[in-house]
């Protein structure tokens, strides 16, 4: 998966990927990347008139035909082409439209254009026009999920070999996407314009669903771990200027700081459950998962006091 659930899975369909071109054949899509993480595994053969949408990623088979991408379908797939449908019903066209299955079983959805950042991000991503119009994206994403009820059958997608849990009740407000990472972000005339890759959307809360925004954009990771362009922000102000761009209310902003704690925390359960299973994760664990996550963990809770004066400001 990756990191942020290292932290995250993912699904694109890009028209290019921003930073140095791509070598030959390798193009970004769902799934087919982890955030940050590169991994290597030999495609499949791909048939005459389909495109491999490999990038970085670990998952095969992830193809574009003419303007849709193809997937393999998994047990989650009917439940996100559920929810997608209903982004669109409700007005939020910028994600992929499902088009239900092809002949060999293959999910099928819209190609999404635009451009993706690629590592290391270029410093044009970390201005703050970038992030107003990110956390403007997520509003509308969360206004149009508002209200939707998953069916009675639904399914999740998660790390292997860690239990996806759902919660219920009053905090199950709307189902978010939770998978913000650069990757998952398409970008138009320089700014966020889509969202791809829903493979780790579930019920959550708007609150939790912006923490895991702001993991990746804000960042609210330890500063050794941020990508050049993020090392020296000043991450109270971002936090604070995407508050204001998304609408946050008092109670949302005084709840942010704990439900991000609590989310890394999980981050590193998942990650490290799915390091026992599985051996992509295994890689993603040793190769700096179980350092990178604690560290951030340990700066949130340092810069949490800071960070909701600034906010409540």
């Amino acid at each position: 998966m990756r990191l942020g659930e290292l932290a995250t899975l993912v699904e694109v369909s890009t028209v290019r990927r921003l930073g140095p071109p791509p070598e030959p054949s390798r193009r970004t899509d769902a799934s087919a990347r982890r955030c940050g993480i590169l991994a290597h595994m030999t495609p499949p053969p791909i048939p005459p008139g389909e495109e491999p949408l490999i990038g970085d990623g670990v998952t095969p088979g992830i193809v574009r035909v003419g303007d849709t991408v193809r997937r393999p379908a998994r047990p989650f797939t009917a439940t996100i082409h559920a929810y997608l449908a209903h982004l669109r019903a409700a007005g939020f066209r910028d994600a992929p439209e499902p088009l239900g299955y092809d002949d060999q079983g293959r999910e099928v959805l819209s190609f999404v254009p635009g451009d993706v950042p690629r590592e290391p991000l270029p410093a044009w991503t970390a201005g703050e026009e970038v992030l107003v119009a990110l956390a403007r994206l997520i509003r509308r994403l969360h206004d149009a999920a508002e209200g939707w009820q998953p069916p009675p059958d639904a399914v999740w997608g998660g790390a292997p070999g860690a239990a996806v849990a759902v919660p219920s009740g009053d905090k199950a407000l709307i189902v978010g996407h939770r998978d913000y990472c650069p990757g998952n972000v398409v970008f138009r005339d320089g700014l966020p314009a889509a969202l791809i890759d829903f493979d780790l959307a579930k019920p959550t809360t708007r609150v939790t669903d912006i923490a895991n925004a702001l993991y990746y954009w804000a960042p609210l990771t330890d500063p050794v771990d941020r990508r050049p362009a993020f090392a020296t922000l000043d991450v109270p102000r971002r936090v604070a200027l995407f508050a204001g761009a998304y609408g946050m209310s008092t109670r949302q902003r005084q709840a942010l700081m704990p439900a991000a704690k609590a989310m890394v925390a999980r981050f590193h359960t998942t990650m490290r459950a799915a390091a026992r299973t599985d051996p992509v994760h295994a890689r993603f664990w040793e190769e700096g998962a179980k350092d990178l996550l604690p560290r951030a963990h340990a700066w949130i809770r340092d810069s949490a006091i800071e960070i909701t004066t600034r906010l409540l400001d």
